[in-house]
């Protein structure tokens, strides 16, 4: 039977080294981690829920499940995390905030207003309306380690991880970390059964609850890697936040070249003139503090 990582007194707002672990997670042991939906739980009961001015408190949202501490785990490798499957609660819901999103009045604030639309998730779908029917694909919003130094609040993102918004953090996907202190210190939270591209608005995906099913791995940190990277059955990929946009682009460019020159026989130059072919690579998202690029390469590339 898999163990239960509960929710319930264990949710934090920033990545930190110095937060005492709620649980340990061995090497190779699969378990079930509750994450609560973005708002903080207890606010999207129905499809007729609603948002208000006070329901959402920055910086006191994506609250993440954590930390928990990873056996063995040691300073300078790096944590592999596979999601083996999300169980997704049956009611989620996206909005328009004031303030947050593509288009933000920063100083009055006006926009739109607040507008909410709570959805039922089910049968593996986001039932967006009486005739819509959106085809779920559960991704995890928040995952990382304790960053190097200090505390990252879980609306923003780095090295570490955290706040990434990446698609491909969902099922059947493995997501490496560079691990800089003992114990990894893993924090899950953030789920979403559906976001679209570049995520335009604060609250833009399928905001949702979750129970994410995932098990860890340790492994010696390649020498160049300084950023998140994914593995998929297809792809692999390779994560940069910052801002401007092209600086996050720009770093997970840079960290392909690293990989692909390091395991894959190519020297920097051919690296850098090969992505120019195959590269597939987007914006996941531009609301958080720190935007997030992902670059990808096809397997069937690197027989």
């Amino acid at each position: 039977m898999t163990r239960r990582l509960p929710k319930d007194g264990n949710l934090k707002y920033a990545l930190s080294a110095t937060d005492a672990p709620v649980d340990t997670i061995r090497p190779g042991e699969v378990v079930d981690v509750e994450c609560e939906i973005n708002c903080n739980g207890g606010l999207i009961t129905s499809t007729e829920s609603k948002l208000s001015p006070e329901s959402m408190k920055f910086p006191f949202v994506n609250p993440a499940t954590g930390p928990f501490a990873v056996t063995g785990a040691r300073r300078g490798q790096a944590l592999a995390v596979t999601i083996h499957q999300m169980e997704l609660d049956n009611i989620g819901y996206t909005a328009l905030l004031p303030g947050i999103g593509m288009f933000p009045d920063w100083v009055r604030q006006k926009e739109f207003g607040i507008h909410t639309r709570a959805m039922e998730v089910s049968n593996g779908f986001v039932h967006w309306d009486s005739s819509r029917k959106l085809p779920i694909k559960p991704m995890v919003g928040v995952l990382g380690v304790a960053p190097v130094h200090g505390a990252v609040l879980t609306v923003d993102n780095g090295a570490h991880g955290g706040n990434l918004d990446v698609q491909e953090i969902g099922p059947g996907k493995t997501i490496i970390f560079p691990i800089e202190h003992d114990g990894a210190q893993l924090y899950v939270g953030d789920c979403h059964a559906l976001q679209g591209d570049g995520e335009c608005v604060g609250c833009g995906a399928t905001e949702i609850g979750a129970r994410v099913t995932l098990s860890v791995e340790l492994r010696d940190k390649p020498k160049r890697m300084a950023w998140p990277r994914i593995e998929t059955p297809t792809h692999i990929a390779t994560i940069g936040c910052a801002r401007p946009l092209e600086d996050a682009m720009r770093i997970a460019f840079e960290q392909m070249v690293y990989w692909l020159a390091d395991d894959y026989g190519f020297t920097d130059p051919e690296a850098y003139l090969f992505l120019r072919q195959v590269a597939e690579a987007r914006c996941t998202q531009m609301v958080n503090p720190k935007y997030t690029y992902i670059c990808k390469v096809a397997r069937d590339h690197l027989r």
